[in-house]
């Protein structure tokens, strides 16, 4: 469970995942990371992945359920969630696997790609942003996860 996150660990997705992104807007987005590189990214920005399902760039979401899981081979005691704001300028959908601009979408002038909820390329089935320059990012503050002691505490609280 996060700090953000009042609905609890069963709350359904993001509501706002599931309308397409308009271009050139800002929006709040999520990122998932280790408390070791938030320091970093907080300090000197983002770096562009060299990899990923649609290519170099920074992953996001709107979704916060899809921001925490990362990264997928840390401890949710090690992650931390960055809120920030994007200007998503020009976006492509990306909706299908082979999609023939998957990975190659920044060279045809698209400055976010946007893959939405259920279409089969998550396999969370939750949106993913790819974002290609990382100047487009803003940091506004981080996200730590509740400690399940004080989850315990609070709850026998309320009863």
């Amino acid at each position: 469970m996060w700090e953000e996150d009042d609905l609890g660990a069963s709350a359904p997705p993001c509501l706002e995942s599931y309308t397409s992104p308009e271009e050139g807007k800002v929006y709040k987005m999520y990122h998932g990371t280790s408390m070791e590189n938030e320091q970093q990214i907080v300090m000197y920005g983002f770096l562009q992945s060299d990899k990923g399902m649609l290519g170099p760039g920074v992953y996001l979401s709107r979704d916060l359920q899809k921001a925490s899981r990362y990264p997928l081979d840390l401890p949710e005691s090690q992650r931390v969630v960055l809120r920030v704001k994007v200007d998503v300028g020009k976006v492509i959908k990306i909706d299908y696997k082979r999609h023939p601009l998957q990975e190659t979408w920044h060279d045809y002038g698209y400055d976010t790609a946007w893959c939405p909820p259920n279409c089969g390329m998550v396999r969370s089935g939750l949106e993913e942003f790819c974002v290609w320059d990382s100047r487009r990012i803003t940091v506004i503050d981080v996200i730590y996860p509740i400690q399940e002691e004080i989850v315990e505490q609070d709850a026998c609280r309320i009863l």
